[in-house]
């Protein structure tokens, strides 16, 4: 997701954003942080990069904006709130977890918020609606390439050339085994019914995007 930030930096120089400033950086990999920083010092923005996320919530942000991983996501979440730093996140995937999810909620209640960023998935307030009227199923259709497969345990070569459903599940079964994969499936599940209640089928079609660009 470091295009996202990088994305975000520009957003920033070029007055997209006019009424936020990027005050921190923190990623693991310092040269990634240093070149965000260096771009918005060019542009006469102040902007620090920081070595822990304790080093950028002494900056005391308004908002922490996550776009790393799940992992990030259940590290920083919780001293993020207390900080008093409302947080956004892309890993919607760490809110699988329902304990975890309930001490967000909690700590978001009492304090700040959580906004949960919706991605490919839009009519969240129509999916919430639907489920609130009771007796609601919900199922999500997830097809991809074999090449964005790579790395997780669905993939093998034989998908490079035939299509095949790779995984039938909850949604909270698919973030175990795809955890930078299908934060989507979570975010329209905590929309309605639930990790545990939202079935996802994952499909692996050969030249995906060579079929949608024809």
């Amino acid at each position: 997701m470091w295009t996202t930030c990088r994305n975000r930096a520009d957003a920033v120089v070029k007055g997209l954003l006019a009424d936020y400033n990027l005050v921190g950086v923190y990623s693991r990999t310092a040269s990634k942080a240093a070149h965000i920083v260096n771009k918005m010092q060019q542009h006469g923005k102040p902007c620090i990069a920081c070595a822990t996320l304790e080093e950028l919530l002494a900056l005391k942000p308004d908002y922490l904006v996550e776009s790393a991983s799940p992992a990030a996501m259940r590290e920083l979440a919780l001293p993020a709130l207390k900080n008093g730093t409302s947080v956004i996140t892309l890993s919607i995937g760490a809110l699988a977890d329902e304990t975890f999810y309930r001490e967000v909620t909690e700590t978001a209640r009492a304090m700040y918020t959580v906004y949960i960023a919706s991605g490919a998935t839009g009519g969240f307030d129509v999916l919430r609606t639907a489920s609130l009227m009771g007796n609601t199923t919900a199922r999500f259709f997830n097809e991809k390439g074999p090449n964005g497969l790579k790395g997780t345990p669905a993939y093998d070569d034989s998908l490079q050339t035939e299509q095949r459903t790779v995984f039938s599940g909850s949604a909270a079964e698919a973030i175990r085994l795809f955890p930078t994969k299908v934060n989507v499936t979570v975010a329209a599940s905590r929309a309605s019914v639930g990790p545990e209640n939202m079935q996802v089928s994952i499909q692996s079609t050969p030249d995906l995007w060579e079929i949608r660009k024809g």
